[in-house]
């Protein structure tokens, strides 16, 4: 995993930590899938949503559903 790789999965998962405190994991789901879609630029988003799909090592449980999610739209 690349260093630009390490810190968008840190980013993810940081996310993630904010939006989990949310009982329903699925609005918590769309919640960071949201603020990714806001914040992070196509770039950004596009290697995550490839490293999702190719490995995935590091990415919590709720970072992984949202860039399910992120990968749909």
């Amino acid at each position: 995993m690349s260093n630009k790789t390490e810190k968008l999965v840190k980013m993810a998962n940081d996310i993630s930590n904010f939006f989990n405190a949310e009982s329903n994991k699925t609005l918590a789901a769309e919640g960071v899938k949201k603020h990714i879609m806001r914040a992070w630029e196509p770039r950004m988003r596009k290697e995550i949503i490839e490293y999702s799909q190719k490995d995935g090592t590091g990415l919590s449980t709720l970072a992984t559903e949202a860039i399910k999610l992120l990968a749909i739209d």
